[in-house]
C-alpha cells in the first residue's frame, strides 16, 4: 500500500450492514485538502445527509465513515471524511459507493414502494401475460416510468418495454411478497 492510501486498521473493521444499500458513491478527490466529491442516488440529493453510519469497501474490506462536513458546489456535493487527510488519501476512494443499512429508511404507507423494492419485481399484464422482470426505473417531471426487460421469447419482440408507474390507471396490483407487479398496459404501446 502507498504511503497516501486512505489505510485500514485492525480496529477500524467492522461488520458489514446486514441489510446493505448503496445511497450514494463517492466520484473522485476535491482539493488538496482531502475532501471528496460525492454522487447521491437519494431522491433529494441533500437526503444522503440524513442517515448514518455510512459504510464504504475499502481494499474489500468493510469501513464505516464520518462525514464531518459537507458544502454544495455548483450541483454537486464535496465531503471532508474524518481522517481523509490529503488528496491522494481521497483519490483512493474513488468509485466507493456510500452504502447505509435500509433499516435506517423513514417507514413509508401502504400505498408508497421504495425504488429498490420493486427492481427484480416480475411484470404481468392483467389478461396474464408475462412481460419480464423490473430491471430500473426512470424518474420523469409526469410520473415514474419502469423499464421492464422483456422475456426472451415474448409475443413482442422487444428488448425493453417502458411503463408509467401510473397507480390505480396501469398499475393494478403490487404484491413485494411474490414480487410481481401487475399492471394494464399493452408493450406495443
Amino acid at each position: 500500500m502507498k504511503h497516501d492510501e486512505y489505510s485500514i486498521n485492525k480496529e477500524d473493521v467492522m461488520i458489514p450492514p446486514l441489510h446493505p444499500v448503496v445511497i450514494g458513491r463517492i466520484i473522485g478527490a476535491y482539493g488538496i485538502l482531502g475532501w471528496v466529491r460525492i454522487l447521491s442516488f437519494t431522491e433529494k440529493n441533500d437526503n444522503i445527509f440524513y442517515y448514518s453510519p455510512y459504510f464504504i469497501i475499502v481494499q474489500s474490506t468493510w469501513k464505516e465513515i464520518f462525514l464531518d462536513k459537507w458544502k454544495l458546489i455548483g450541483k454537486r456535493y464535496i465531503v471532508k471524511i474524518r481522517g481523509v487527510s490529503n488528496r491522494n488519501s481521497a483519490q483512493s476512494l474513488s468509485r466507493c459507493n456510500i452504502i447505509i443499512d435500509e433499516t435506517q429508511f423513514p417507514c413509508i404507507n401502504d400505498d408508497e414502494y421504495y425504488w429498490k423494492d420493486l427492481i427484480g419485481c416480475v411484470v404481468i399484464t392483467v389478461q396474464g401475460v408475462l412481460l419480464g422482470d423490473i430491471i430500473s426505473i426512470i424518474e420523469t417531471t409526469a410520473n415514474d416510468v419502469l423499464v421492464v426487460k422483456m422475456c426472451q421469447n415474448n409475443l413482442y419482440k422487444i428488448k425493453n418495454c417502458l411503463i408509467p408507474f401510473l397507480i390505480k390507471r396501469v398499475i393494478k396490483n403490487i404484491n413485494l411478497v411474490t414480487r410481481t407487479v401487475t399492471v394494464d398496459w399493452d408493450p406495443n404501446f
